[in-house]
């Protein structure tokens, strides 16, 4: 795994730019399990991980040595030591984009449902909204860019795929994703101790019901 740059991130953190949400996903899960001295916290995004540091208790040299190293490693998604938490998400596969969906893949839309139930995902990283997490591991044939014309409302709940990415819409919102489902599974609650349900490195396989 390597790294395309890290470089200064303001003068508390790091930015390490790789090229594979596998990568963003190794990487934070190493720093989760193993990390350097000095660690705060890492904020990872789709092709980077912010690092946050000390600077009381090491160096900006130090710790981009320290991930250079780790980048050096075959860490992925994959072959990562520690795995995170598992979830299942049960979903009605009735969304609107189903069968559109189904269209522009050239599959049935029973082969669409089969697809992305067979897959385990992980949160690579969350973002757009409180609880939005972008899962990697799309199958290949499923992997559709955003809508031309983003959709005004979308409710809460919503199982959705774009680009390489599925997803579950957290609370009512726009959005452009193409919606294949929905869920009763909560995403964001302020009355949980974690108000995210899924946080990255978290698997998630979906359940058709």
């Amino acid at each position: 795994m390597t790294a395309l740059r890290i470089k200064p991130a303001g003068s508390t953190a790091l930015l390490a730019c790789l090229e594979h949400p596998d990568q963003v996903t190794g990487l934070y899960r190493e720093l989760q399990t193993s990390p350097p001295a000095g660690y705060v916290d890492a904020i990872p995004a789709a092709e980077t991980v912010m690092v946050v540091y000390d600077p009381a208790r090491t160096q900006a040299a130090t710790l981009a040595a320290w991930l250079e190293s780790a980048l050096d490693r075959p860490v992925t998604a994959e072959s990562a030591p520690h795995q995170g938490p598992a979830i299942s998400i049960p979903v009605t596969y009735d969304g609107p984009d189903l069968s559109d969906v189904a269209a522009r893949t050239n599959l049935s839309a029973d082969e669409v449902l089969r697809r992305h139930t067979s897959a385990e995902y992980v949160v690579t990283f969350c973002g757009f909204a409180p609880g939005f997490a972008y899962l990697s591991g799309l199958d290949p044939a499923l992997c559709l860019p955003r809508r031309t014309v983003p959709r005004t409302r979308i409710p809460a709940g919503s199982v959705a795929i774009a680009d390489r990415y599925t997803s579950v819409y957290p609370s009512n919102s726009p959005g452009g994703w193409h919606l294949l489902g929905r869920t009763e599974t909560v995403m964001w609650d302020l009355d949980r101790q974690s108000p995210a349900l899924l946080t990255p490195g978290t698997r998630v396989r979906f359940e058709a019901l």
